[in-house]
């Protein structure tokens, strides 16, 4: 039987003034070390390396299906859906199925409401206070932070997850630099359960105008 469950969280984005005084520098956590939830929220880059193994996600939960779309006009800006049941790689030489990129293009800053639709599924236990937690950041400067928890999921359900991101702004010149360096735009996503860390995903994002491929060429 597939159990599904459904929830749904709006989510402000933290703009976040880059000094001396209100970010705190720390060292990197390390694969092995106890990382908590409050380690994450100090990072003030991306992490250089992963900080969970891929198989730490002893819940065995897996991402079926997502989906980006601009809330006002209901345009999905990227979608990917894969089968239920995929395998999904376990050895640390396969960290390029958790690196992700998206080219949105200029036009995504005019959008002031970006909504995400997450279907996963999770295997024989349950999972208690599953967390994300998401860094953005350009050229290392963090740019912003969201945080979601979903509450509650039973063993062998398949799971839908929707997040409404309030965009924050972001002032001219730090817009036009990351149109003008694609990729340099880059976030790193962390899931925990019940307080442990058990996925890490890397993502880069461009900003620069989309070029049509030509048919004919």
């Amino acid at each position: 039987m597939c159990i599904r469950d459904r929830y749904q969280r709006r989510v402000h984005g933290d703009c976040i003034r880059q000094n001396s005084f209100e970010v705190r520098k720390m060292v990197e956590p390390k694969i092995g070390m106890k990382i908590t939830p409050d380690d994450i929220l100090k990072l003030d880059k991306p992490t250089k390396n992963f900080l969970c193994r891929l198989a730490d996600n002893v819940f065995n939960i897996q991402f079926l299906s997502f989906r980006i779309r601009d809330m006002e006009t209901n345009t999905v800006l990227f979608e990917v859906r894969r089968e239920k049941g995929d395998i999904v790689p376990t050895t640390e030489e396969d960290d390029d199925v958790r690196r992700v990129r998206y080219h949105f293009g200029p036009d995504f800053f005019r959008l002031k409401t970006v909504g995400t639709t997450l279907e996963f599924c999770v295997g024989d236990r349950p999972v208690k206070k599953f967390r994300m937690i998401e860094r953005h950041y350009f050229r290392e400067k963090l740019l912003r932070s969201y945080d979601f928890e979903f509450p509650f999921c039973i063993p062998n359900s398949t799971n839908t997850w929707e997040s409404i991101y309030d965009i924050p702004p972001i002032d001219e010149e730090t817009m036009q630099d990351m149109i003008n360096y694609p990729w340099e735009t880059k976030s790193d996503s962390f899931y925990f359960v019940d307080g442990k860390l058990i996925m890490h995903n890397k993502a880069e994002y461009s900003y620069a105008e989309v070029v049509e491929e030509d048919d004919n060429n």
